[in-house]
Parts: structure tokens; sequence; C-alpha cells
């Protein structure tokens, strides 16, 4: 099949494609990791986004029944440089060319994806057409212009229902607000002791609440957090109801939820020039005095300066570029993170934060 990526700024890249045989509009990111592209794709954190992979290799061990995050591939497109259609491992099941078929989601090698992610790192993440349909260079043009990008995929990247995960020897009870959660998130809870009750986006703070959790836990999800508005007031009304000294109800947020904290705290966000996505990003985390290697997948940071007054210290700084990636609040236990400590895909350096969530249902202190 005809491969071509269309950008905003009329920069066309024309290669294969593999996958399946359509067009898609998207915002292009990169990701540097050297593997879980089936994690990565299934990430909602990654809907409606395009996927320049800069590992050039990608799919040599194919597609299993158990790396996936959700249910789906939520990106809307994949670009690599070289694609493996005979992957050898125990657990494949198909290969990514099928899988992608199977999704319908398109992707195009045999591009120069490194020329992509300097692009990108230079100038920022773009509108994009993704096509392996022959449509001429007017034909993408015309599709990009007419097409507008969402910011507010958090409000349907996760659950429209109740799920109830329920734990074989159950220890607690935790709210999770879902804006898009990976499973592995929830099974880090789940492995845990935690019988999880989870809320699909704009669940009032009252239902919340009245289930008496143990603790909230708020997820990661796509989307500028700012366009969160129902879950910012939700958030704040849950901050308001967690207290050391009226029954705890710890809250930990990831990602998304760690923006929401912010915000819904009085402080401010903003967008980052390219993201970060990733398994490979230090993380200092001022605390312990460490650092780590940490998964990362967002498209916006907390500004630091806002959030000093109200009520919230930073914990964890980024190493490349100093932005936010940790807090707590003074007063309050509460706390989150920027980064995903569950490690999929990536290092599980920091699964230490689950059990600091643990520990503060027990009745701790940040």
């Amino acid at each position: 099949m005809k491969g071509t990526v269309y950008i905003e700024d009329g920069t066309v890249y024309k290669g294969k494609g593999f996958g399946f045989e359509g067009t898609r509009v998207g915002e292009l990111v990169f990701n540097t990791g050297m593997t879980g592209y089936q994690k990565t794709l299934t990430d909602p954190s990654y809907k409606e986004q395009i996927i320049t992979m800069t590992y050039p290799l990608i799919g040599n061990y194919g597609v299993n029944d158990t790396d996936n995050e959700s249910s789906r591939i939520h990106a809307f497109g994949l670009i690599v440089k070289d694609v493996c259609f005979t992957p050898s491992n125990w657990m494949c099941r198909m290969t990514i060319d099928e899988w992608l078929r199977e999704q319908q989601v398109p992707g195009v090698y045999d591009v120069d994806t490194r020329e992509i992610t300097r692009k990108i790192r230079s100038e920022g993440n773009k509108k994009c057409v993704i096509s392996t349909e022959n449509l001429s260079i007017a034909q993408l043009k015309e599709i990009c212009e007419n097409t507008e990008l969402r910011t507010d995929q958090m409000k349907d990247a996760g659950t429209d229902h109740i799920i109830e995960w329920k734990a074989e020897n159950p220890k607690y009870n935790v709210a999770v607000m879902d804006l898009g959660v990976k499973t592995s998130i929830l099974r880090e809870l789940y492995d845990r002791g935690c019988n999880l009750t989870i809320f699909p986006y704009g669940t009032k703070a009252k239902t919340i609440l009245n289930m008496k959790p143990d603790g909230v836990f708020i997820t990661n999800g796509p989307g500028d957090p700012e366009a969160a508005e129902e879950a910012i007031i939700i958030t704040e009304k849950l901050i308001t109801n967690s207290n050391y000294d009226e029954g705890q109800m710890p809250i930990m947020g990831i990602c998304m939820g760690h923006q929401l904290i912010a915000l819904a705290s009085g402080g401010t966000t903003y967008k980052l020039k390219y993201g970060h996505r990733g398994c490979n990003h230090g993380v200092f985390d001022k605390i312990s005095g460490k650092s780590y290697i940490t998964s990362q997948n967002h498209s916006y940071a907390v500004d630091s300066s806002s959030v000093l007054l109200k009520g919230l210290d930073v914990t964890h700084l980024n190493l490349n570029d100093g932005t936010v990636e940790g807090m707590q609040h003074i007063r309050k236990p509460v706390f989150s993170v920027q980064f995903h400590p569950e490690s999929s895909p990536g290092p599980n350096d920091t699964g230490y934060l689950f059990d600091r969530f643990i520990e503060l249902m027990e009745g701790g202190t940040l």
C-alpha cells in the first residue's frame, strides 16, 4: 500500500503503508521507547494521536493476548522506520500489521523517523494526516485544513458505566475516577488488596463520597486538563473531604489526575512543546533524594510557580527540563505524580508510590 504522512505546515513524507487501508487526522507525537509498542498503542492517553516511534524496528515480537492496556488501540496512526512482518516470540498471536488492520488503524513505514522526530522537537507537535489510501497531496491538505482536533478526549476515553474489581482478600475500598486508565495501573492497586469501584467521567463527587471509600485514585487520560471542567470541580470537592483528622480518605493522582489536582487547588497547567513520551525519562524525588527512570505519556505540565502558594509542595522534578513531576499537599493526604509508576511499558523503579497510597489509607501521613 501507499503510505503518506502530511503535516499541517505542508511537509510530506512518502513511504509504504501497512495495517488498515484508510486515512486519519490527529496530533503528531513521538515516543522514545525501544519496546512496549502494544502497551503504547492501547494506552488511552494516546487517544486520537499519531505516534512516531523513534526506535527503528517495530513489530519484531508481534502482538500477544496479555499486553493490552485497554480493549482497543486508541491512537489514530503509527509511523515507523521499519516494520517486522515475521515476528518471533512464543507469545505472539498475530503480526502488528494484522493487528492494525483488525483495529482499523493505518500505519506508514519506510520514512525517516529521525527527521520527523527532529521536526517535532524543533517546531512542536502538529496536526497531521496519515493515509494508506491513494489520495493526492491536495486531497490530504484539504482533509487536514477541514479537521479540528479535540482537546477533551478524557471525557470518553474511559468507561461509560461503573465497574467493580473485587479483590480476593480485600483490605481497602478505592474509588477510581476514570479519565482513560491503563489496566496495569488498576492491577497495581488490585494486587495490593484493593476493591476498586471505577467511575465514569463526570460522576458527581457526592456519588463517590457516598460509597465512603478508603481512598480515591484519579487516573491518567488524554487531552488538555483545562478542558476537563467537570472533573476539576469534582476533584476540588474530593480534596475538601480528604483530611488527616476527619476520616482521612487519601487521594492519589497520576498524569492527568496529577494535573487535575493542581487545577482544583488553584494552580495552572500549560502545553509542552513536544511532551514527554517513552519509558526512559529521568525524575528526581526530592523526598528520597534519589533519581528514577520513569514511563511517561503527556502533553501538558503543571506550572510550578502556580502551586507553591496553593497548599502544594513540589516533590518530583524532571531531570531533562525541570518540569513538575510530583506534588503533595502540605495539610492533607493528597499527592500526585506526572509519570506512570506502574511501569507499563517501562522500568518498575517507582512502584513504591502505590505503597505510599496504601500507607495513607492505613492512617499514615505524607
